[in-house]
């Protein structure tokens, strides 16, 4: 967002709430819409950003929504990108950081609500 204030975009900024991991480690193959962006987005070119990039069911469904709603046009861009669990051909236009199959937390990245507030993104080792 900064960056993009310094090439003087000012960008609407909104937020969608959306979950198909729950309370486990793995992805339960439903993407559940908790809360849609308020923002209109028809005729509107739209960046869609994404903590994380690993089954591809999230960015699958939240894409076609916006597109759905008629954005003008969709860019994706992610933090981090999770290949080796890829279920849809999906992929985003920007990477971040390409990781191994591991279940992270931190930076904003959850496990069940929790480790999100931790300033570093780490692996999750369950005991």
């Amino acid at each position: 967002m900064r960056q993009l204030g310094r090439l003087g975009i000012q960008p609407a900024l909104d937020f969608m709430i959306l979950s198909s991991y729950g309370r486990d480690t793995t992805s339960s193959g439903r993407v559940q819409m908790q809360l849609d962006c308020q923002e209109e987005v028809r005729n509107r070119p739209v960046l869609l950003i994404d903590d994380i990039l690993d089954s591809g069911l999230t960015l699958q469904f939240s894409s076609h929504h916006l597109r759905q709603r008629g954005a003008k046009n969709l860019l994706t861009a992610v933090l981090l990108d999770k290949p080796a669990r890829r279920q849809v051909a999906v992929q985003a236009d920007f990477v971040g950081f390409t990781i191994p199959n591991l279940f992270v937390v931190g930076y904003g990245i959850d496990y069940a609500e929790r480790y999100r507030e931790l300033s570093f993104i780490g692996q999750l080792i369950q005991e």
